[in-house]
């Protein structure tokens, strides 16, 4: 099956129901309820490029299969040109949402892409378990699988250790085996893009190391968002019903976060990748540089995420015929620093890679890494607060769509008004300008970018430990050794 369709995707997803519950209501069909069916068309649009005649060559590859054409974010690169054509295709699907949906389907592609190209890495677990990775990666492939995953157990209290602390039960656990497979239990925190994904992804996550005595909660697999005893409980939507003129992100790019819950859930043994092996499942991140190719996807979105917010202030100003103030160019100057800033992680991380132990390509991960970390803690909170100062009251100022239509329209019309556009132009602007620094979806995208890599402070107490610092030390004690 080549690269599908939006339609297939919308199909399959009303062919499969799954149990979501949101606001206290069962979801009969996550593609026609109000708070969710916005977000499957966004998705729907992603594939639909694929199939764009002009985008065609740059969005997909030949399947090594069947040589259909497929997704290019399931191609396992063995050149930086490779890296270099992925990054191409993979910013055209984050500029269909301006960077704001961070679960597009190339960031779970770009796992098991990485997995499948360090396919040994499993068999060190079980010889099978290499196999199994292969065949997920090209089911995936050759089925255009939507991905979602949950990598973070629930706890009942917190520690500031390395390891979590985990309950049996709370957090999700391997109950027993049998000969159909693996029967797992317990929750897992955040699935985005969970209800509206074909299949959801478990695995450990870094910032969440496992302890050595962890085994019952070592493992890894996959399996479909309908499989018996999967729930999926959904936060409020910030798709509101309004149009999008009043709320332009918001209506468009709910890609919904869920807490998963897992009542006795059967894993078939071929979709089981690690199982029991604490040292390897707090390891593969870095031992299938799958990080690094995450890392860059991600990275990749939050430079069209920046240039999206350079491109919106700069219009602000236009609008406001604010330019000429000098803290509004010291602010809009800031705003483009932190783009070239993201640029140079990125062409960093491509200028150094290096192919791992089994021939993958990989961008070097310390720049990548670096770009991820200051985008979610100190750049996109502030571009966000940069967006707040440049709107001032006119983020308050904001007739809807529909007052237009009504008697009070001359009034909006000549007030609002200002040299450089219309009143109509100026509250469209404003109100995407809202939707990026004030609305319950800009808050809900703050949030995401700062603990989108996991616990900052875990990520630092790890960067802290396994950094090799001993070269920059050495220059110090050579200097302090010098006799003039």
């Amino acid at each position: 099956m080549p690269a599908r369709t939006g339609q297939e995707y919308i199909a399959g997803l009303r062919d499969r129901p799954r149990e979501v519950w949101i606001e206290g209501e069962r979801v009969e069909d996550v593609t026609a309820h109000p708070g969710l069916r916005n977000g499957v068309k966004a998705v729907a649009a992603l594939y639909d490029m694929q199939h764009d005649a002009a985008l065609r060559e740059e969005m997909t590859f030949a399947s090594p299969t069947t040589g259909d054409p497929v997704g290019l974010s399931f191609q396992i690169p063995q050149t930086i040109e490779d890296l270099q054509r992925k990054r191409e295709m993979m910013s055209r699907w984050a500029w269909a949402s301006c960077g704001m949906m961070g679960r597009s389907p190339d960031f779970m592609n770009s796992i098991f892409t990485a997995w499948a190209g360090s396919a040994d890495y499993f068999a060190q677990d079980r010889p099978e378990f290499k196999q199994n990775v292969l065949d997920y990666h090209e089911f995936l492939r050759e089925n255009d699988v939507t991905l979602t995953h949950a990598l973070v157990n629930l706890q009942r209290s917190r520690t500031p250790a390395a390891a979590a602390n985990l309950t049996e039960n709370i957090a999700l656990t391997a109950i027993k085996q049998t000969d159909a497979g693996l029967v797992v239990r317990g929750s897992r925190v955040l699935a985005t893009l969970g209800p509206i994904s074909d299949e959801i992804a478990i695995y450990p996550v870094a910032a969440h190391r496992l302890a050595d005595d962890d085994w019952k909660h070592s493992f890894s697999f996959s399996i479909p968002c309908d499989t018996p005893g999967v729930k999926f409980l959904c936060r409020e939507s910030f798709d509101v019903g309004r149009s999008h003129f009043d709320h332009p992100l918001g209506s468009r790019f709910e890609e919904m976060d869920t807490v998963v819950f897992f009542d006795d859930v059967l894993v078939p043994w071929e979709r089981v990748f690690l199982l029991g092996n604490v040292e390897l499942c707090n390891g593969y991140g870095t031992g299938t540089m799958s990080n690094a190719h995450t890392g860059y996807q991600v990275l990749n979105r939050c430079l069209v995420k920046a240039e999206f917010v350079l491109g919106l202030s700069d219009l602000m100003v236009e609008t406001l015929g604010s330019g000429t103030i000098p803290h509004v160019q010291e602010q809009v100057a800031e705003l483009i620093t932190y783009r070239d800033m993201l640029r140079a992680c990125i062409r960093a991380g491509e200028a150094d890679a290096r192919p791992n132990q089994w021939g993958m390509m990989c961008p070097a991960m310390g720049p990548i890494q670096a770009g991820r970390t200051l985008f979610g803690r100190t750049v996109y909170p502030r571009m966000v607060e940069i967006v707040q100062m440049l709107g001032t009251s006119s983020l308050m100022a904001l007739p809807a769509e529909a007052d237009f239509d009504t008697g009070i329209a001359p009034e909006i019309n000549r007030y609002l008004a200002t040299d450089t556009t219309d009143a109509w132009d100026r509250a469209r602007l404003f109100h995407l300008a809202w939707d990026v620094s004030c609305s319950s979806f800009s808050g809900r995208q703050v949030l995401y970018e700062r603990m989108f890599g996991g616990n900052p402070v875990r990520n630092a107490m790890m960067l802290f430990t396994n950094y090799d610092k001993e070269p920059f030390r050495q220059r110090v004690r050579e200097f302090l050794d010098m006799d003039d």
